[in-house]
């Protein structure tokens, strides 16, 4: 099992967890499981909101390497990007626990959500540009998140940065020692005692514009990912390179 869901509160709260650690890795597994649970409880009518985390140490170090190889990565866009679109759309707030790494895909699910909550050792970051690729939801997501000078040093340095840099950026809701409380709180303070209809509409009205410039701009960047970068000698050479432990020979080309 890749995902855990349940219910919590009356049907009032969506629990979903990440369920393979320590690194619990997005692959197509780990998608399918959440957009199936995503899909089994969206019409559940007295749903407030969903709060999505993980079990071990870490978020999520990212995406499976592999399946970004150019033989497996078209498919692997293509359910992210369906996943991202889902949890966008999704009827009730997505309240996110963070605590260790939250890296690459795994951040990429986390941008979908709506608030996140982060344990101080939290580390976020999207390291793609190592590996001679570029992330393609979050370089749609980021600049929703923060401006956009940091969304391009996040996305073109692939470096990380820690709980309280991010709560700066705006990246990061609150830093709390135990962000699955402090998501709860939030939920159970701002979001239990709402009308879920209520809540379905502001979500539709505050999210209107960026769900449809998401949903164009991913179509965009997925066509730029696969007919333009894996076309390249230096993003294979990049995969290839991480995926033998060595160090890649860029050519820049």
């Amino acid at each position: 099992m890749s995902v855990k869901d349940w219910l919590e509160l009356d049907g009032a709260l969506l629990r979903l967890r990440l369920a393979r650690p320590r690194a619990n890795i997005v692959d197509a597994a780990m998608i399918a499981a959440l957009d199936g649970a995503l899909l089994a409880h969206r019409a559940n009518n007295k749903l407030r909101g969903v709060l999505l985390d993980a079990e071990g140490p870490n978020f999520s170090f990212g995406a499976s390497v592999e399946e970004h190889l150019p033989t497996q990565c078209a498919q692997m866009l293509a359910s992210l990007h369906a996943l991202i679109v889902a949890m966008i759309e999704f009827p009730a707030p997505i309240l996110v626990a963070v605590r260790g790494q939250c890296l690459g895909g795994g951040l990429e699910v986390a941008l979908a959500g709506s608030l996140i909550f982060a344990s101080p050792d939290a580390q976020f970051g999207q390291p793609e540009m190592k590996l001679g690729v570029f992330a393609p939801a979050a370089s749609v997501l980021l600049p929703y998140r923060v401006n956009r000078p940091m969304a391009e040093d996040l996305l073109f340095s692939g470096r990380s940065i820690g709980a309280e840099e991010a709560r700066a950026a705006g990246l990061v809701h609150t830093v709390f020692a135990d962000p699955e409380t402090a998501a709860l709180t939030y939920f159970n303070e701002h979001l239990a005692g709402k009308s879920a209809s209520s809540l379905a509409c502001a979500l539709a009205a505050v999210r209107g514009p960026m769900i449809r410039d998401v949903r164009q701009r991913l179509a965009d960047v997925e066509r730029l990912y696969l007919d333009r970068l894996m076309a390249t000698r230096d993003a294979n050479e990049g995969l290839t390179a991480f995926l033998a432990k060595r160090r890649p020979q860029w050519e820049h080309r």
